[in-house]
């Protein structure tokens, strides 16, 4: 019976294969058919430093480093989000990106570096390869398809992808946008590196039931559930997050968090595609950060995506996390009240400016 389950899962893989190329070849010709304006060139404050980031800006600690994750399918939603950090910048020449993409889609890559070049002519920013595939072993099934997309775990692998010299970044999703000064959060205390361990931050969420993104059978487990024993752990989104790459390279995290994948391909433990492992390695021990820099699931839910209002209090920064994505219901006519936020930024060109 086992060897007729290996022939079986064996016989799967060109099918899947076959799969990824063609859901990509469908991607690319979609964006083919989009085009996207070219942004105002953004220029930096007289208060900002004035290092020749032109030859030195990759490794720069006067830089504000922002890492994110580039694919065709949410190419709209990076390019709003990569306008609203420039727009909102002070220092908008100090920042550099660095995004990650896919390996296995190549022909996707030179697109995407054509689009940014294209769009952001001034823009600091290097692209670095994610092998998608080899990390695909390790996902399981969750409660919705698009989180399973290898992609999504590529910010477990920034420490190994972007250069050593890099110390710190902010990590940003797609489906959002700044509307205040991402030196701000860039400037997230970590601790004195003689004093604290502290790897990352990010704004946390203490009133939501945080057993609910794990299993029961989690739960039931002593050897499993110790593990947060010492700690006060509390939900928190992986959208937005400041890193201390140098922390995360000295204590193995990324090993860490591959090790509960793995035990979540022999046992389920979680439903919720690559957030539980980050809550499992971090959750009680990172530096906090204000909600107003993660007004989050403005999306909606991962079922539905019903409209939601903002949570109280001051916003810095709007995320659709959740299923609803702000450009797909605009284009469907149906948006919720706070898409109106995230179209501003929007370099879409459409048919009717193209006439023009």
């Amino acid at each position: 019976m086992a060897s007729t389950h290996a022939l079986n899962s064996s016989a799967l893989i060109p099918f899947c294969l076959i799969l990824i190329i063609s859901t990509n070849a469908a991607a690319i010709t979609a964006h083919q058919q989009q085009h996207f304006k070219q942004a105002p060139k953004f220029y930096n404050s007289p208060t900002c430093a004035t290092t020749a980031l032109e030859h030195t800006h990759t490794c720069s600690d006067d830089a504000v480093h922002v890492a994110m994750t580039l694919d065709i399918t949410y190419l709209r939603g990076s390019m709003a989000a990569i306008l609203s950090v420039l727009q909102h910048s002070s220092c908008p020449e100090n920042v550099v990106f660095h995004f990650v993409t896919a390996a296995s889609r190549t022909s996707s890559s030179a697109l995407l570096n054509r689009t940014l070049s294209n769009s952001f002519p001034y823009l600091n920013f290097q692209i670095y390869p994610f092998n998608d595939l080899q990390v695909a072993g390790l996902i399981s099934t969750s409660i919705r398809s698009a989180l399973d997309c290898p992609l999504n775990y590529a910010r477990n692998y920034l420490a190994n992808l972007l250069p050593s010299c890099v110390r710190k970044i902010v990590y940003l999703d797609s489906d959002l946008v700044l509307v205040d000064d991402i030196a701000k959060l860039a400037a997230t205390p970590l601790g004195d590196h003689n004093s604290n361990n502290t790897v990352l931050a990010a704004p946390e969420y203490c009133n939501a039931n945080f057993s609910a993104y794990f299993t029961p059978s989690f739960w039931s487990n002593p050897s499993l559930s110790l593990t947060f024993a010492g700690r006060r752990p509390c939900y928190f989104n992986t959208g937005v997050m400041v890193i201390d790459l140098q922390r995360w390279r000295a204590g193995d995290y990324t090993r860490k968090i591959e090790e509960w994948m793995e035990l979540q391909k022999r046992m389920r433990i979680y439903e919720l595609g690559s957030l539980p492992p980050f809550l499992l390695v971090f959750a009680g021990n990172i530096g906090p950060v204000d909600h107003r820099w993660n007004q989050h699931g403005l999306g909606g839910d991962n079922f539905r995506g019903l409209c939601r209002d903002l949570h109280p209090g001051p916003v810095s920064l709007l995320h659709w996390s959740g299923k609803g994505k702000p450009w797909a219901r605009l284009d469907a006519n149906r948006p919720c009240p706070l898409d109106a936020l995230w179209a501003p930024y929007d370099l879409l060109q459409t048919p009717f400016a193209l006439e023009a």
